[in-house]
Parts: C-alpha cells; sequence; structure tokens
C-alpha cells in the first residue's frame, strides 16, 4: 500500500468510528479504483454495509478482505460476527477459529471474538477475549458490557457487578447495563438505585428500547422494595411504548400454534432418526425450563447444549423455504415435503460441536414447543420435556421478563392482554401434544411440582429420559456450567417458592389478563 493510500483508509477508519459513514465510503471507493487489491478498504465498507445491516453484503466484503489478506485476525473475526447475526453458526465458528489462531490483540478484534463465542454457546472461550479487551481498553462502555454479561453467565455476580459499574461510569446512559445490573441482587432500602433510573427515564427519548430497559430496571428495583403498584406501573408504562414501536400480531401468533399443531395430525406415525440422546425441555419461557435444564445436566450422562435455535434451522433449510424467521407459518407447512429422517440426522450433526462425550444432552430452547411434532417425527426415540406453570403466573413473568428485543417471536410479552391470547394458544397446542404424542416421548411438569416435591419430580424426571437415580440432580445450583438465560442468578441458588404465587401481589391490576384466562377456560373464575 502507498502512503497516500494507508493515510486515506486511516482518516476513513476515523471518520467510520464517528459514523461519518458516507465520507468513509467516498474515500474506500476511491482506493479501490486504484487499487482493488486494498484489503483494508474492503473490511471497512464491510464494517459499514455491518452497520445498516446489510449481513449477506458485509459477509462478502469481509470474506474479501480475509482472502486478500488471510493473516489479519480482524478480518476473519468481523467475518464471523456477519455470519452469526445471520445464524450461519458453523461457518461462523470457523472463521471465529480462524482469528482465534492468529492470536489476535486488538481490543476491537477480541470483542467481537467474544460476542461470536457468545452466540454460539462457548462462552468458557468467549471470557478470556472480553477480559483482554477490557484491560486494553478499560474506557469503552460496550466493552465492559460485554464483559459484565460474560461474568454473570459464569456465575461471577461480583465481577459482572464491576464491570456493568465501569461500563455506566463511563455512559450512565447505557440502559442494557442498567436493566443487567439490578438483576444480580435484592435491591434494598440503603443499597438501590431507584433515584439515579427514575431521574434518566424523565429525561426525553425516541428510543423505545431506552425506555424499556430504564422501565424494567425500575420495575425489579420497586420489585424489591415491596412496591408492588409502582413496579407494575413502571412495566405498564414501559412495555406500552415498545408494544407501540413493533409489528405485532395476536392474530400471527394464533396461526403459527395452529400450524404447529398440523404438523402432527392424530394417526401420524413417526420413521425418523433413531438417536436416543436429545432431551428437549420446552414451554413458555420463564416456567421453569432453566430449573429442569439445570437439574438434568447435574446428572453425570447428561449435558446442557443451552437454548439451540437448531432444529428450526435445520427445518427451514431442508424446506427452502424464503422467510428470515426462524419460526414462521410457511417453514411449518412445507415440513410436510422434507424427508424427516434427514432432518433428525442433521439436528444430530450440528449439536455435536456442543454435546461433548456426554452421552444425553438438553436442548432447552423453550419455543421448541411449536415444533414439538415434528421432532418426535424427526427423533423419535427423544424425549421432550413440556413445562407448566399456573396460567397468572406464567403470563405475569412472560410480562415482567425483558426479553432480546431483536427476536419478534417474544412481542406477545409487551402487553398484558396479547400475554393471555398467547398463554391460550400455548395451552390449547400443548393439549394437542398431550393427545397425539406417545406419553414415553412427550411428558408434562409442573413448575409447582418441582418446587414443592423436588426429589419426587427429579426421580420422575430421570425415569421418563430412562437414566438412573443420581443424587447430584437435587444439588443443580453447585452446577458449575455457564447459564445463558434469564434465570443466571436464580439457578445458582438452591430452590425456593417464593415465586409461586407471585400473582396474588399485584392485585386487581392484572384483572384484563385474568379476564381473557377466565374466558379461555384455563382459570376458573372463582381463583380470579
Amino acid at each position: 500500500m502507498d502512503t497516500s493510500a494507508s493515510d486515506d483508509l486511516a482518516r476513513a477508519e476515523s471518520l467510520m468510528a464517528r459514523k461519518a459513514y458516507e465520507p468513509a465510503q467516498t474515500i474506500c471507493m476511491a482506493v479501490l479504483r486504484k487499487d482493488p487489491g486494498e484489503a483494508r478498504a474492503w473490511f471497512l465498507l464491510g464494517v459499514l454495509a455491518a452497520d445498516h445491516d446489510n449481513l449477506a453484503q458485509a459477509c462478502e466484503l469481509f470474506d474479501r478482505a480475509a482472502t486478500l489478506v488471510p493473516a489479519e485476525a480482524r478480518h476473519h473475526a468481523f467475518l464471523a460476527r456477519a455470519l452469526i447475526a445471520l445464524n450461519r453458526r458453523g461457518e461462523a465458528l470457523e472463521a471465529a477459529g480462524r482469528a482465534e489462531a492468529l492470536g489476535p490483540r486488538d481490543p476491537r478484534t477480541q470483542d467481537a471474538l467474544g460476542v461470536v463465542f457468545t452466540r454460539a454457546g462457548h462462552h468458557v472461550r468467549a471470557l478470556p477475549l472480553f477480559e483482554a479487551a477490557t484491560a486494553a481498553q478499560p474506557g469503552d462502555p460496550g466493552f465492559q458490557y460485554n464483559l459484565g454479561a460474560a461474568r454473570q453467565v459464569a456465575g461471577d455476580f461480583p465481577g459482572a457487578e464491576a464491570a456493568y459499574a465501569a461500563a455506566l461510569a463511563v455512559d450512565p446512559d447505557l440502559h442494557r447495563a442498567w436493566s443487567s445490573r439490578v438483576q444480580l441482587a435484592r435491591q434494598t432500602a440503603d443499597a438501590n438505585h431507584r433515584a439515579a433510573l427514575e431521574a434518566l427515564i424523565a429525561e426525553p427519548s425516541d428510543n423505545p428500547d431506552r425506555t424499556l430497559h430504564l422501565g424494567h430496571a425500575l420495575a425489579k428495583t420497586c420489585e424489591d422494595l415491596d412496591d408492588y403498584p409502582a413496579a407494575l406501573a413502571w412495566l405498564l408504562r414501559a412495555k406500552a411504548v415498545k408494544r407501540a414501536a413493533v409489528a405485532h400480531s395476536p392474530e400471527g401468533d394464533a396461526a403459527l400454534f395452529a400450524a404447529a399443531a398440523r404438523t402432527f395430525p392424530p394417526g401420524t406415525r413417526s420413521r425418523g432418526h433413531p438417536s436416543p440422546e436429545p432431551i428437549f425441555v420446552v414451554g413458555l419461557p420463564r416456567t421453569g425450563t432453566t430449573l429442569v435444564d439445570r437439574i438434568l445436566s447435574s446428572h453425570p450422562q447428561v449435558a446442557s447444549a443451552g437454548e439451540l435455535t437448531h432444529f428450526a434451522a435445520r427445518l427451514r433449510q431442508l424446506a427452502g423455504t424464503p422467510s428470515n424467521l426462524l419460526m414462521d407459518v410457511e417453514t411449518l407447512a412445507a415440513a410436510d415435503r422434507v424427508d424427516l429422517a434427514v432432518l433428525g440426522r442433521a439436528y444430530m450433526d450440528s449439536t455435536a460441536p456442543l454435546t461433548g462425550a456426554a452421552p444425553r444432552f438438553v436442548d432447552k430452547m423453550p419455543l421448541n414447543v411449536l415444533y414439538a411434532g415434528l421432532i418426535h417425527r424427526a427423533l423419535p426415540e427423544a424425549r421432550i420435556i413440556c413445562l407448566r406453570r399456573h396460567p397468572m403466573d406464567a403470563c405475569l413473568s412472560n410480562f415482567r421478563q425483558l426479553f432480546a428485543t431483536g427476536f419478534s417471536y417474544y412481542n406477545y410479552a409487551y402487553d398484558l392482554e396479547d400475554v393471555a391470547r398467547y398463554y391460550l394458544g400455548f395451552d390449547r397446542l400443548v393439549n394437542h401434544w398431550r393427545a397425539v404424542l406417545p406419553a414415553d416421548r412427550f411428558t408434562e411438569v409442573a413448575y409447582e411440582d418441582v418446587v414443592a416435591d423436588q426429589e419426587a419430580t427429579t426421580r420422575r424426571l430421570l425415569a421418563f429420559c430412562g437414566l438412573p437415580w443420581d443424587a447430584r440432580c437435587l444439588d443443580f445450583h453447585q452446577n458449575a456450567a455457564p447459564v445463558a438465560t434469564a434465570s443466571s442468578v436464580q439457578v445458582r441458588q438452591p430452590l425456593y417458592a417464593s415465586s409461586v404465587g407471585r400473582w396474588r401481589r399485584y392485585g386487581a391490576a392484572l384483572a384484563p389478563m385474568r379476564a381473557i384466562l377466565v374466558a379461555g377456560g384455563v382459570l376458573a373464575a372463582e381463583e380470579a
């Protein structure tokens, strides 16, 4: 590279860091007209494309840079990050492995690699990369936030608190750090951030995600302080802002549940891949799925693979549907043209890198409940455990949860009535699965039963899975494996019953939700 091109690209990179995309792009294109082999220009154009959510083009541009200069770690790392965002997990891990082998020292490359490994479920591999990035550049709030999240997954809650605090010291308006920070420990009258959060949320903002995160942080704080009316008021305010910004359709949810039921009509026979390894833990989120995953994976014969989207992704790939969604009516309808034995084998091949040497593994994606029929057809020896919970507690827990805002599947959780309607669709679907799937392959477990009699329920779970009794399953909270779900704090504690009947603390404010559940026949009028 000649000196002028190097200076020009350094200026373009500086402009890109300030989000001055147009002049940066102009510089890169001018350099490439003179020298199409200038890898740095292709890389910067890839960053520009990724920042504008044009991920397919970003992959092409990063791949071109990596082909031209394969010894540059950031080319492979940023390619991996774009690939993982497109759910191309295998390719992303290959690119990330190439970057990791080059020993990257640039903190942005280290952080990007940490993000890739985190999203791929390789949390142990991600943590040292985030540690290295923050050590090199401690004043970057994004790096500190990612480190905090990684430490939280690893169970290092004091370390997570320190990282979130460091992020907020640099950027007090980093709303993701606030919502994460208050989840780490119970807020008390002497130690809470209520005043700071109320001051922040009072500032004008046109960002619904900011309002959502700050509102959730305030709701958790108020709940910890036993101020339940204020907690629900903050949730209703924050959720309403986000609900107005998303295109959610309860009718779309109903269509999805109906399409799922049609994938296994009564009398269907299963002739899929015969592997007995998978145990699918499904149900509504926040109903005990992580708890059951931890109980089962505390057994020496069982590994936890985490919340995988592999089954849905392999189905969409084999069905060839053009949708960019993992769960949609079109793909479910196209399942009849898929060789389900091939689907079962493809799923098993895709999970092999995550499951290690253990003879059995848990796939704990709650919304795989939509695929229970297809899972049984594709993997007839797999076990499917569906968590159930009192309708009011299940709905409230979903409404209280701050789900990933980038996944439209959880848009039902922004409104009390939408949550109740979603529960009714879920209940109808599970009733169908109970009627059509073999009882030795599909079972339901009530969260309340796990809490009331942990040992009896654990014995039933192990027997259903064909596993011998092991007392270590009772000490699930001592399981040191990473937890990358909203229950990362709770499941590292012994079993507690304080969340059973939580809905009663909110009183009449939940009336709109109760009315729909009563009308739908899942809740007795006298209980409401």
